[in-house]
């Protein structure tokens, strides 16, 4: 039995991206309203907005080796500017996990249809 690999969808992963990115700065706006508690929530949800803003529209998401090439650039990069978060050294080790989350996305690519808020 083969297995015949899905042709890659970039409007899909865009679409994916952008929704992504909005409930990020939901979750963002969330767990600045539930204060200090929430910083690690914070921080986290800044991370993936970060992610998802840096390649949503980047042209590397039309094609998929394209993306994945981008995605190990962007892990291997030391710091990740952002303003407004809690601890920049959590900030970046969410950004790293989310990348990674991502490149496995992109790889297999699988996931990028669960487009709801919450996954």
């Amino acid at each position: 039995m083969t297995s015949l690999a899905k042709p890659w969808d970039a409007a899909l992963a865009r679409k994916w991206l952008e929704r992504r990115y909005e409930a990020a700065r939901l979750d963002q706006a969330a767990a600045d309203r539930r204060g200090y508690e929430a910083r690690d929530d914070f921080d986290k949800a800044a991370a993936e907005e970060w992610v998802c803003r840096v390649l949503k529209s980047a042209e590397c998401v039309d094609d998929q080796a394209a993306l994945i090439i981008r995605i190990k650039e962007l892990i291997g990069q030391d710091e990740y500017p952002a303003t407004g978060v809690n601890d920049d050294m959590r900030f970046e080790r969410h950004v790293r996990t989310y990348l990674r989350k991502l490149a496995k996305m992109a790889k297999t690519n699988e996931g990028f249809e669960k487009t709801l808020r919450h996954q």
